[in-house]
């Protein structure tokens, strides 16, 4: 899966914020000019303008280049003394008035920027009737105060809207780098889960294949070590080398994950000839039966099959000292048996079902058995008596619709 960044588009609030803050600083410094300008005009003092009008530049410019904070009420104040100095030398300086309305609901709140600007209209009106009663000194800017003031709270709001967008975007990568990670993890995750997967299916085939293999060799060779015939040293010899030869194959089938190589003839060929191999190795009474009617099964299930019924003869050699086995394959309605069945020593399910077993060195090609169903939805079944043999039963559920005759 491919995960890309957050790409946050440019949001029109955020623009408009930053379009009314510039706006403000500019109109701040149009009325200033032309409060001056005019103000020298008229023939003010120029000392006085000389030192206060550079003074209310640099105040606002501290304000103007630094984030408003806990200070920024008293930038504010120290500002608006500022301009109440210039209004004193000149009347003309009462449009700086605007600037200020439009600065106090951002930088109070609107709270407190509505008796601000009250405060701030009233030394307007005052300073306009000095030179003349007239209505205009009170309308004009008692409209002009509500218009900046509005102007000042729509700012305010939109700035507001653009830090929490601001805020819900940070959250939002935040979010979308913790679902990588986590993808990241699941994914490593499978991947562990995959290869613990294929390592239990590994060691099950070479359980069942190769060390029961290596077994069959051991046997044989301590067999032969006390054997002073010389036909049957050449026999035990021979069978060495033919079981040998079979494991050669059954390792490169593990390694390669190959269909063991046995079911190249078939499940019921290669059922027999476990059965004929073991016969003439032991001496044991060997016994096939398989049902005509048993359903066509898959490669895998075959496998398990196959795999069951070898390491179940290789308990019955290692441990029953039995006489005869039998090995039956049949279809019992929806699902495929395959039956175990010898005369030898038996031994503890209950210790086996517990675990105990597993402390002589015993026990794991049961449990192997019946992982390796169970992971194709099927189980075993073992039932032994000490001293009086054991039946062991795997089955397996029938997928697929069409039955016939197992090769």
């Amino acid at each position: 899966m491919t995960t890309s960044a957050v790409q946050p588009s440019p949001h029109p609030a955020a623009g408009a914020a930053r379009l009314l803050a510039t706006g403000s600083h500019a109109l701040f410094l149009v009325l200033l000019a032309i409060g001056t300008w005019r103000a020298v005009a008229t023939g003010t003092a120029y000392p006085p303008l000389a030192v206060l009008v550079p003074v209310t530049l640099a105040v606002y410019a501290v304000g103007a280049l630094r984030p408003v904070r806990r200070s920024g009420p008293w930038w504010l104040v120290l500002l608006t003394i500022c301009w109440g100095g210039l209004l004193l030398v000149s009347t003309e300086f009462v449009w700086v008035a605007f600037s200020l309305w439009l600065l106090c609901v951002h930088v109070l709140g609107l709270r407190w920027a509505l008796p601000y600007a009250v405060a701030v209209l009233a030394a307007v009106v005052a300073a306009q009737l000095t030179v003349g009663a007239h209505p205009a000194a009170v309308v004009g800017p008692a409209i002009g105060c509500v218009v900046a003031v509005g102007i000042g709270w729509g700012a305010q709001l939109l700035t507001r809207e653009a830090r929490e967008r601001q805020q819900l975007v940070d959250r939002l990568v935040s979010t979308q780098a913790e679902m990588v990670e986590l993808h990241d993890d699941l994914a490593r995750t499978q991947r562990e889960a995959g290869a613990l997967t294929e390592r239990t299916r590994l060691s099950r085939d070479i359980h069942d294949t190769l060390a029961q293999g290596f077994s069959s060799i051991l046997l044989l060779s301590r067999a032969g070590a006390e054997q002073q015939d010389p036909a049957r040293l050449r026999e035990l010899l021979g069978q060495i080398e033919a079981t040998a030869a079979e494991n050669l194959a059954e390792s490169r089938a593990v390694v390669r994950a190959l269909t063991p190589a046995q079911l190249d003839v078939g499940l019921a060929a290669s059922l027999g000839r476990l059965l004929a191999r073991l016969e003439q190795e032991t001496g044991l009474d060997t016994r096939l039966e398989v049902d005509g009617e048993v359903a066509v099964l898959s490669t895998t299930e075959e496998v398990a099959l196959l795999r069951v019924a070898q390491s179940a003869l290789a308990n019955v050699r290692a441990h029953a000292a039995a006489r005869t086995v039998a090995v039956t394959l049949t279809n019992a309605g929806d699902t495929v048996r395959l039956d175990v069945l010898d005369d030898g020593v038996g031994f503890d399910v209950a210790a086996w079902s517990a675990g105990r077993l597993a402390a002589g060195g015993g026990g794991y090609g049961l449990r192997a058995m019946r992982d390796r169903l169970r992971d194709l939805g099927g189980g075993l079944e073992v039932e032994s008596v000490p001293g009086d043999g054991t039946a062991l039963a795997a089955h397996l559920p029938l997928r697929g619709p069409q039955q016939g005759r197992t090769p």
